[in-house]
């Protein structure tokens, strides 16, 4: 570990409290684990280095002697790292089992035997998906394929074929874990840490199982079906628990984790669990009244337009909106009508609307004069 950086190792800054190491530690030190990575030599060094970066910046004194001098052991070098002898299966002398009992559901390195029985959750996994506007709104059932790992459904996850092939280990007796003894500066200590032999299971496999070469488990593209339930939005997200990978040692799966992404709706915009829609009408049919057909999210429907409708008036449809999620209720189509000018007029056309004009007077319009009332009281 000559010349590497501990902190650039666990991703932390020089200042970081012990608190910051301590979880960037948990999050490598479960990233690189041996279980997760089998027979992956890049993975193993990785978990290596975080493991001694570790020892260093969890302990006051060599990371005091460390940041000052580049040494765990200070100006005088008191022969590297983990000292002489057996070390704590290459972990140094920190105590590592607080960290490990967070990963293995709190059986820890205090109790050997549960240590071998208990397992720890499988990594979890995201994806995301897109859905029209039409699936969304009304449900949809989907079927998509996510690359996961699997426990070998041949050796039922012990990695030994036909699943029974394997014997107790005889370095640990079944327990996952054997004593090492390590010399320090205050003496030889004894610890306990993961039997290297059976990497921790407790087992010896006798014949591999030949379909996961004796991994216990295998990465698959597994189709998944899926009820999208109608009302979902754009942004949100549907967790399916226990359909991430598979969980080590007889631990439960991870989650998958859904995110949703709504196309829009070419005329609709969503609010909520409200459709919104603006229309644009001649401006005589608001004055005369009339009938416009609009869209719903499924289908189209007809409004009225009363005569002398004002410009930017909404129209509540009840109950033509969206679903509510899980419930029996739906929101509203909330219809604006703008009443939109004639793009050319011709001299016939002015002249009428000069009549028109001139038969109405200011005084039909209020807003209008109310505004010119105020204006002149300024």
């Amino acid at each position: 570990m000559a010349n590497k950086n501990y902190y650039d190792i666990l991703g932390v800054d020089k200042n970081a409290s012990a608190d910051e190491i301590k979880s960037a530690y948990r999050k490598l030190a479960k990233k690189y684990h041996p279980d997760l990575n089998p027979n992956n030599a890049e993975a193993a060094e990785k978990f290596k280095e975080v493991n001694e970066a570790y020892e260093v910046l969890s302990d006051t004194t060599k990371k005091a002697n460390y940041d000052q001098y580049g040494s765990a052991d200070g100006p005088q070098g008191f022969g590297g790292f983990g000292g002489s002898g057996n070390s704590a299966g290459g972990f140094g002398g920190f105590d590592f089992s607080d960290i490990m009992s967070n990963f293995f559901g709190g059986a820890g390195f205090g109790n050997a035997s549960s240590f071998a029985r208990t397992g720890y959750k499988g990594e979890d996994i995201a994806i995301n998906m897109t859905l029209t506007f039409d699936e969304a709104v009304f449900g949809c059932k989907k079927t998509f394929t996510v690359n996961r790992v699997e426990n070998c459904s041949y050796c039922k996850g012990t990695g030994a074929k036909n699943g029974t092939e394997y014997t107790t280990c005889p370095d640990c007796n079944g327990t996952g874990q054997v004593r090492y003894t390590e010399s320090t500066l205050f003496g030889r200590l004894t610890r306990q840490g993961i039997c290297k032999s059976c990497n921790g299971t407790g087992k010896k496999i006798k014949t591999k199982c030949e379909y996961c070469n004796g991994n216990g488990y295998k990465r698959v593209n597994a189709n998944i079906s899926i009820d999208i339930p109608a009302g979902i939005d754009n942004g949100q997200t549907i967790t399916m628990r226990g359909s991430g990978n598979a969980g080590v040692r007889g631990g439960q799966n991870g989650d998958l984790t859904i995110f949703v992404k709504v196309m829009p709706h070419k005329m609709l915009q969503r609010d909520g669990y409200d459709l919104l829609l603006k229309v644009y009408v001649p401006f005589y049919t608001l004055l005369l009244g009339g009938k416009i057909e609009i869209p719903l999210a499924r289908g189209t429907t007809t409004i009225d337009i009363p005569e002398n409708t004002q410009n930017n008036t909404t129209v509540k449809l009840k109950g033509k909106g969206v679903k509510y999620l899980n419930k029996d209720m739906y929101g509203n189509l909330i219809v604006t009508l703008v009443g939109e000018a004639p793009k050319n007029l011709t001299k016939a056309d002015k002249e009428t609307l000069k009549k028109l004009q001139s038969s109405l007077g200011d005084n039909n319009f209020t807003r209008y004069k109310s505004y010119i009332k105020d204006l002149s009281n300024l």
